[in-house]
């Protein structure tokens, strides 16, 4: 898939001309971009041609981004694909939806088109790093992070993470103690960081904290510290 040549971007809205204006802008930026304008045509190209990247929007005449998304992270070939959302929708409740479902970035209409290319690479560049230079796994407490295989335990057993769901947590376990400001997070795990998006980051938390902590209310690892951040603390086995 990702090499060292043109990345690959499957664009899937309704809207012909919000089609056209991305496509335009991801090729100026030296991608190729296919596009499809329905769940099912989106799903013909994403089986056929294996695109690197897909910007999805959530309203489609047949099946919505929500089945879209899922219908992908439950193919294995597909899993591994980042996703970013696009909606006209601005309640909480629906990007919740679209990230537990294994989205790895949302953006909201009217957007700005070099904001859309701007997000592309930086989850390209994420995708690419991870690739080139995985480190070694980290530990802490019942916590076994495998950046190589991409794969989280939890005393023994394997916890499914998304894409940003992974990065976050490898960022977190690599500086056990430090705390992360908001914006820090973003940067290292989204490769920017915009106004408004610290709810975002608090809705990715939260789903780690679901997913890794013995009581959720009462977080063990993922520490909030209030006014800052987060911080992993140090987990003795």
């Amino acid at each position: 898939m990702l090499a060292m040549a043109k990345a690959h971007i499957l664009v899937v809205d309704d809207d012909k001309s919000i089609v056209k204006v991305v496509r335009s802008y991801l090729e100026q930026a030296g991608y190729d971009v296919s596009t499809a304008l329905d769940g099912e045509h989106a799903l013909h190209l994403l089986r056929s041609e294996r695109p690197d990247l897909m910007v999805l929007d959530l309203m489609l005449p047949d099946r919505d981004g929500w089945e879209i998304t899922r219908i992908v992270r439950n193919d294995q070939s597909l899993g591994a694909m980042p996703i970013i959302m696009l909606t006209a929708r601005v309640e909480d409740t629906d990007k919740i939806i679209g990230l537990e479902l294994g989205a790895d970035d949302y953006v909201t209409k009217p957007f700005n088109s070099r904001e859309i290319v701007a997000r592309v690479r930086a989850l390209l560049r994420r995708v690419q790093f991870g690739r080139i230079a995985p480190p070694p796994q980290l530990r802490v407490g019942g916590l076994v992070l495998d950046p190589d295989q991409h794969n989280l335990t939890v005393d023994d057993r394997p916890i499914e993470l998304t894409r940003t769901e992974f990065t976050l947590l490898h960022v977190l376990m690599s500086s056990v103690g430090h705390t992360f400001t908001r914006d820090e997070l973003l940067e290292k795990t989204m490769g920017y960081a915009y106004e408004g998006m610290g709810r975002t980051l608090d809705t990715h938390i939260s789903n780690l904290r679901k997913k890794i902590e013995p009581d959720p209310g009462n977080p063990t690892y993922i520490q909030t510290v209030y006014g800052v951040g987060y911080r992993m603390s140090k987990v003795d086995v």
